[in-house]
């Protein structure tokens, strides 16, 4: 107990002497202010004697602070501070360290360690470290460190390692290793890493990899890669990789790699893989996907009877060369049979023969489900690999006709087995 009660009693003197030397220190310096000139006498002539002037940035001082006026240094506009503690501070510099339980606000530039429990305030320019449990603002630039648990804004420019619990707001241009909670805004550029769980945005270019929960947004060109769990946008070119769950959009050119359900751009030179794949203007790549289209690209009717489905109709998207068809048919078993249907996909090369005579061949997937024949003995579900060879008549710009034969076999999903097998025979129209 005599130890604990030493300890407390040393602790105290110790912050009562800082406390004092700190107001001895700053008066000190206060009544040391330079004068522009100094009277010495010589006999009866008073000379003058010019000092060097001051090229410092004023008294520098100790601040431990209660409150704003309540402190060993006076708030002014030409002191700075070099080791500041207390329960909230204000100062007009800090070169050093600061140390607050609640904020610390520090009128021009701050260089070095600054902490406080809730909040702090910069109205200049950062240099070093600065931690908070809500908040860091500063009103210039910040060079360094920035934790935050809440927010971090800087109103020009930033760069190195920014957290946030919630959002990193910069008013220009960001370098480094962004992450937040939710959101990374950055007013111009940015280049480095950013990690957000919502969205990261970027008013000019952005060079790196941004990786964000929902969306990832690029106001001007993007180098490099974007993540994101729904969609990417880029404004103008891309170059480098856009990945997504949902959608990628580039308004300008493309040059790379489109990977999500839905690619679309201005320009592609590279790859587009999706589901959906789309091109404005021009195409230097390939795309892989259920349906590839462009400006030209013909959205046709097919209605088709047949021998592997009964009743059919489907969509096709036929390009110069190459189409895809989505579809659905009924009766995949027999008129007399309970109801049974099938969607499917096919994918091919349709070529000119003679004049209004046009050959094509596709490769297709069919996937099959027999509904309550399961409970006569027939599979729940199968699924069918198809090739098939076309031969179409254009009667007309809007109506053709078409014959197809092929070979095609349905197999269990379950296990490795064949369950039905042949040819395959079909006839229908095509509308424009």
């Amino acid at each position: 107990m005599k130890s604990k009660n030493n300890m407390k009693r040393i602790f105290s003197l110790f912050l009562l002497s800082l406390f004092f030397a700190g107001a001895a220190f700053s008066q000190e310096n206060r009544s040391s202010a330079p004068n522009d000139t100094v009277r010495k006498s010589s006999g009866n002539t008073p000379r003058k004697q010019q000092r060097t002037p001051r090229t410092d940035h004023g008294p520098i001082g100790i601040n431990l602070s209660l409150w704003k006026n309540i402190s060993t240094q006076r708030t002014d506009t030409v002191g700075s501070t070099c080791f500041n503690l207390g329960i909230f501070s204000s100062m007009n510099r800090l070169d050093g360290l600061g140390a607050n339980v609640l904020g610390s606000v520090v009128g021009r530039d701050a260089n070095g360690l600054q902490t406080a429990g809730l909040s702090n305030m910069v109205g200049g320019s950062m240099r070093g470290v600065q931690i908070a449990g809500i908040s860091n603002i500063n009103g210039n630039n910040l060079t360094g460190l920035s934790v935050s648990g809440l927010v971090g804004i800087t109103g020009n420019n930033a760069q190195g390692v920014l957290f946030s619990g919630l959002a990193n707001i910069n008013g220009d241009n960001s370098r480094g290793v962004i992450l937040g909670g939710l959101l990374n805004v950055s007013g111009d550029g940015a280049s480095g890493l950013q990690f957000a769980g919502l969205a990261n945005i970027s008013g000019g270019n952005f060079k790196g990899v941004a990786s964000s929960g929902l969306l990832s947004v690029v106001g001007k060109d993007l180098k490099g890669v974007q993540l994101a769990g729904l969609a990417n946008i880029t404004a103008d070119d891309m170059t480098g990789l856009q990945i997504s769950g949902l959608g990628n959009v580039t308004g300008g050119t493309a040059k790379g790699v489109q990977l999500s359900a839905v690619n679309m751009a201005i320009r592609a030179k590279g790859i587009q893989i999706g589901l959906f794949n789309y091109y404005k203007k021009s195409l230097d790549g390939f795309q892989l996907g259920l349906v590839n289209a462009n400006p030209h690209t013909k959205v046709q009717m097919m209605l088709f009877g047949g021998n592997a489905t009964k009743l059919n109709v489907g969509a096709r998207f036929k390009n110069r060369l190459f189409y895809t068809i989505l579809g659905g048919g009924t009766h995949y078993l027999d008129f007399g049979d309970k109801f049974s249907a099938a969607l499917f996909y096919r994918a091919g090369l349709e070529l000119p023969l003679y004049k209004q005579l046009f050959i094509s061949g596709d490769l297709g997937y069919q996937h099959i489900e027999t509904f309550k024949n399961k409970n006569y003995g027939i599979p729940a579900r199968l699924y069918a690999l198809q090739a098939r060879v076309n031969l179409e008549y254009r009667l007309t710009d809007r109506l053709g006709v078409f014959l197809t034969g092929g070979y095609g076999g349905s197999r269990y999903y379950t296990k490795g087995v064949t369950y039905d097998k042949g040819m395959i025979i079909e006839g229908g129209v095509v509308l424009f």
